[in-house]
């Protein structure tokens, strides 16, 4: 087991590090009080604007440090008592900085020679960005009074709610072969060799999932019933509408994207049909297949190989990712395995501050497991490009977070696949398949159930019963006959943490989004070379400070056009019709 270490964030909640931490924001919180006064006072303009990025900045490096280091001690240990009581106390403080961000988001659209003052000093310039964004935004921005009692109630609203489906799916036993598991151990036996036990991990964990559904269930509704109201209360036609716009993504950016991936689905059901076939299966593949290995590989990886593995690919791209990759094991940035306690998944956390990342995992030796690896080491990489911004620069969006992820994952994949030959290239095609096929048809699917969720949920709380059939509705939407109608996932809106977070809905066509763009990025790569890769850092450098559209276009693509989309979708069908003739 191999686990990361945190004393560069702090040794622990009792170091004087991280007291001077928590001191330093009291301050600050102090300073940002006082400054809120000081706009109803006559005086430079100029002089505030300064004064406000100073504090603004300040405050976010500091409250990204505490935040970060409780948040990935309670992810690795969801019952930790300590850690459990300082995600109350930090989110008791970040609310506190809620009348200055407000309060400035009122008087900023005052100025009226704003662009002026940004021309005429560097600091501003450099934060032209920032400022304009604000200045967008305080058109749904309440009155001070009605912020931060929001601020203040969603630490026992939505935050309380998503921190119960994430403490309840992190400690929840299965019950498999006798023995209880955890359900990042039983989910990972999907991709198991032996048939009989993906089918017997899926019922195990279908079986476990009535232990929790009312409460998750009340989780859900309570996060979705949260957010529809404060969605109205600003001003936004929905909570989709509001994820776009925080997006920095235009509403024809999204549908072009919807519309290309509905187009295409046709040619994932014939993939997923031929998946079934090879498996055995006539009635389309059964959910505890959809993670099957098709072909063979004698491939099992320790960490260490997983590592040497992804490095010595990482390096065909570039020395510079292949030496962050290199740096993130050997200073143990790396959570690798799971554990009871643990959270599911895999995550990256950049840190602005101390300019490092932290990635959790749940490695399993899988060559899936490689490649979510390869994955979240690629955020790792965005984030070491970004932390060249100041940290007001440093806050890029859902959308372009998944592009460094997904082209590392890219470049991973291509390599294996060019290495291989027979039985392990057909293995590696259709490992790559089934991921592409998770980001975009049940992206898809997740997509329409958190949809028709917060639509539902306007008009009343909705069941567990009910968002049991909700998902398998949005399932049956996405994959079509691609799947066995008998044999689906009536639970996965349990344990996918992304419905749970209040301040961030729809976090899933950001993976889409990812994917495609990446692939785009990619194809540019493969055509212009090393030289290109200077661009693509600028680009990664850029997403802080300039919209979805704006980001694509410093490298010529107009995400706007649904042709664009086409073209990185028929880049899968190539790969699809190999397969078809692969495994005929």
């Amino acid at each position: 087991m191999k686990t990361w270490n945190l004393d560069a964030l702090f040794p622990s909640y009792e170091s004087q590090a991280f007291n001077n931490t928590i001191e330093r924001i009291q301050t600050l919180i102090g300073e940002a009080n006082d400054y809120v006064e000081t706009l109803q006072e006559p005086g430079d303009e100029l002089d505030k604007i300064k004064r406000h990025i100073e504090i603004a900045g300040a405050l976010r490096q500091n409250l990204i440090r505490a935040f970060g280091f409780v948040n990935l001690s309670l992810s690795t240990d969801a019952e930790d008592e300590k850690s459990n009581a300082w995600m109350n106390r930090m989110q008791q403080l970040s609310s506190k900085t809620t009348p200055f961000n407000t309060a400035f988001a009122k008087w900023l659209p005052k100025v009226s020679n704003l662009d002026e003052l940004i021309e005429s000093d560097p600091l501003l310039k450099e934060h032209a960005y920032y400022l304009n964004a604000i200045v967008d935004r305080a058109q749904y921005v309440l009155s001070e009074a009605e912020e931060n009692l929001i601020a203040k109630l969603t630490q026992t609203g939505s935050s309380a709610w998503s921190q119960l489906q994430g403490l309840l799916t992190s400690v929840l036993k299965v019950e498999f072969d006798d023995k209880e598991v955890t359900l990042s151990d039983i989910r990972n036996k999907a991709h198991a060799q032996d048939p009989a036990v993906r089918k017997q991990a899926y019922e195990a964990e279908l079986a476990a999932y009535p232990k929790i559904e009312q409460s998750v269930a009340s989780a859900l509704n309570s996060i979705k019933g949260e957010v529809n109201e404060i969605t109205e209360m600003r001003g936004f036609g929905s909570a989709l509408d509001e994820a776009v716009y925080d997006s920095r993504m235009e509403r024809k950016t999204l549908d072009a994207l919807l519309v290309s991936m509905r187009d295409h689905l046709p040619m994932f059901r014939r993939y997923l049909k031929r998946k079934a076939q090879l498996l055995g299966h006539e009635n389309g593949l059964p959910w505890y297949d959809l993670f099957a290995p098709i072909g063979k590989s004698e491939r099992s990886f320790s960490i260490e190989a997983a590592m040497n593995y992804v490095i010595k690919n990482f390096k065909s791209f570039g020395d510079d990712l292949a030496d962050l990759a290199q740096r993130a094991y050997d200073e143990e940035w790396i959570d690798f395995t799971p554990r009871s306690g643990k959270r599911g998944g895999a995550f990256c956390f950049n840190i602005h501050l101390i300019k490092e990342s932290r990635i959790l995992t749940n490695f399993d030796g899988s060559f899936s497991n490689v490649i979510t690896l390869a994955h979240e080491l690629g955020h790792a990489y965005h984030g070491d490009r970004i932390f060249n911004e100041s940290i007001l620069n440093a806050s890029y969006t859902m959308p372009v977070a998944e592009t460094a992820s997904t082209l590392c994952e890219t470049i991973v994949k291509k390599a294996a696949l060019n290495d291989s030959e027979g039985d392990e290239k057909l293995f590696i095609l259709e490992q790559s398949l089934m991921g592409t096929a998770q980001v975009i048809v049940d992206i898809l699917s997740r997509f329409i159930f958190e949809k028709n969720v917060f639509e539902q949920r306007k008009n009343t709380p909705l069941s567990a019963k009910r968002l049991k059939e909700m998902m398998i509705e949005a399932q049956k939407e996405a994959y079509g006959d691609g799947l066995d109608p008998n044999h689906l996932h009536p639970y996965m809106w349990v344990n996918k943490g992304h419905y749970y977070r209040g301040s961030l809905s729809f976090y899933n066509f950001p993976y889409a989004f990812g994917l495609l763009f990446a692939k785009g990025i990619y194809a540019l790569y493969q055509e212009k070379g090393a030289p290109f890769v200077k661009d693509i850092d600028a680009l990664l450098q850029k997403t802080g400070k300039a919209s979805v559209e704006d980001v694509a276009a410093s490298i010529g693509i107009d995400v706007t056009d649904r042709a664009f989309w086409d073209k990185s979708l028929a880049v899968v069908k190539e790969e699809i019709d190999m397969f078809l003739s692969l495994s005929e």
